[in-house]
């Protein structure tokens, strides 16, 4: 089977089981759907959503943010890691939210990479769940899933998410980064994936090396 076919087999695979293909991050708009991304890097969803309440009951926009300052963002997030940068990233992406986009976060690829701390992945994401563009992040657990798989050959993530975008039917895009995403999470774990419970265990590269 094809590339193409696979892709499309997965998806539709997966789109009978995975009924609710959102992001578990906790958010109530755009600008902390981007907060809330950057704090994941590196860092677990559930952990994100223990802190983020507190957060942006403080500084729900970018206004108050920026008055909160990267010491006051600090002190909420200081359990998530890498929380000292994050808070310094998150500080000065609020003032520029604030001072060079009127307080709303931009919605192209370009200028959401221009901002501390956001990188391709984060960018998709945003783009994509805030956005709703048919864009395809790439994290550990869809690299994971995309190698088991051989929809992509590479390690980096910028190039599996081209793969992937070239492979993926269009009526599956919009939804693809958290089909994949929860799949890898709940099923196709790095380490004991239920490989038994899997839907695609009979397309699977690292199942049928395992029997």
């Amino acid at each position: 089977m094809d590339r193409e076919k696979k892709a499309a087999e997965v998806l539709g695979r997966l789109k009978k089981v995975i009924r609710n293909p959102k992001s578990e991050l906790n958010y109530k708009n755009t600008f902390q759907l981007l907060v809330a991304v950057i704090l994941s890097a590196q860092t677990t969803d559930e952990r994100v959503n223990l802190v983020t309440p507190a957060l942006f009951s403080a500084a729900p926009d970018p206004g108050s943010m920026a008055a909160l300052g990267a010491e006051g963002i600090f002190e909420h997030i200081k359990t998530v890691g890498l929380a000292g940068s994050k808070s310094r990233n998150i500080a000065a992406t609020s003032v520029i939210l604030q001072e060079k986009y009127g307080s709303t976060v931009p919605e192209t690829f370009d200028e959401l990479i221009s901002l501390p701390g956001v990188g391709s992945k984060t960018a998709r994401v945003v783009l994509n769940v805030g956005f709703g563009k048919p864009v395809i992040a790439v994290d550990t657990h869809i690299r994971r899933v995309s190698k088991r798989l051989e929809l992509t050959d590479s390690d980096d993530p910028n190039r599996i998410s081209e793969d992937l975008t070239k492979i993926i039917p269009d009526e599956y895009k919009l939804h693809a980064h958290h089909y994949l995403l929860l799949h890898g999470r709940y099923t196709c774990r790095s380490r004991n994936p239920l490989c038994g419970e899997c839907v695609l265990r009979d397309l699977c590269h690292f199942t049928n090396q395992k029997v």
